[in-house]
């Protein structure tokens, strides 16, 4: 396995918050006398190999509608967070991390030589992590297990319909790094709406279509043949911040009101990381939490 080298600052941020909230999660589980009775996971479901060195392009089906080739910053997009979380003291009970991609499976297995305490809590799924997620949070008992779910995609591979199965569970803390200039406003187009494909990746990341109204305005415009209705974008990044955190809302007990905007090193906006919490006691606390760690 490569080394566990840094990258970028924005991808220090991530890791470094989600890390802060890792360690303040354990800690609560393991002092409090009623939270000890849950079993507590820790879920990646876009895995990586572990490792923030891996450098490997991704296969163009796993990233739809990204110029993955020409983004010089693409090898800083995913990678850390298992190998984190396995070393946040005190551990969690469980760890369960979901990859796509066979070959970074083999190299998640490694893991386990790496940190051979945590060895027998480690599981590996290969598979859709929209499938693979979707079905643990409905086969897990919820009544004697909470986790913490980090979705840290490529590009706009999570569903709506994932993120409502985590919510449903009542049980979940989520961490999501939304592709907001990464994948969404890039799909956004300015002067027209968007191609089908494309308004179809948008409707399954918002879970509805009403982006549509959200994010475009219909005027009326004369021309040599008559009256032409015109479609324009009128949606800037805190539009699109608004609208995601208000769907999150929707489904979620309560969220974090101040996700953190990561730039690349160009100062492009391209991911916002945002906060939710789905049980009702646990979530005045786990906000405050969140939210504390998320303040620049």
């Amino acid at each position: 396995m490569s080394e566990h080298v840094f990258g970028g600052e924005w991808t220090r941020e991530k890791l470094e918050r989600v890390s802060k909230y890792l360690k303040a999660y354990t800690t609560i589980f393991n002092v409090n006398e009623r939270a000890k009775y849950f079993t507590t996971y820790f879920v990646d479901a876009f895995a990586g190999t572990g490792d923030r060195t891996d450098s490997s392009t991704p296969d163009p089906s796993e990233t739809p509608l990204l110029e993955i080739e020409s983004d010089p910053e693409w090898a800083e997009l995913q990678k850390g967070s298992s190998r984190i979380a396995l070393e946040v003291e005190p551990g969690f009970d469980r760890y369960l991390f979901i990859e796509h991609s066979k070959k970074r499976v083999a190299e998640l297995e490694k893991l386990k030589a790496l940190y051979p305490g945590r060895a027998s809590n480690v599981l590996i799924e290969h598979g859709d992590a929209n499938t693979v997620l979707t079905n643990w949070c409905r086969q897990t008992d919820w009544q004697s297990h909470r986790a913490v779910v980090f979705l840290d995609p490529y590009g706009m591979q999570v569903n709506w319909s994932t993120i409502e199965a985590i919510a449903a569970t009542k049980a979940i803390d989520l961490w999501i790094l939304f592709p907001i200039g990464q994948a969404v406003n890039r799909l956004l187009v300015n002067r027209k709406p968007p191609p089908e494909n494309w308004a179809n990746a948008l409707t399954r990341t918002f879970g509805e279509d009403a982006w549509r109204q959200r994010f475009y305005k219909k005027t009326v415009q004369q021309s040599l043949f008559g009256d032409e209705e015109l479609e324009t974008k009128t949606a800037d990044f805190a539009d699109i911040e608004a609208y995601f955190l208000e769907r999150l809302s929707l489904v979620f007990e309560s969220i974090a009101k101040n996700p953190l905007l990561l730039f690349n090193s160009r100062g492009t906006p391209i991911y916002l990381l945002c906060f939710a919490v789905g049980n009702e006691k646990g979530a005045p606390t786990a906000v405050r939490m969140a939210q504390d760690i998320l303040r620049p």
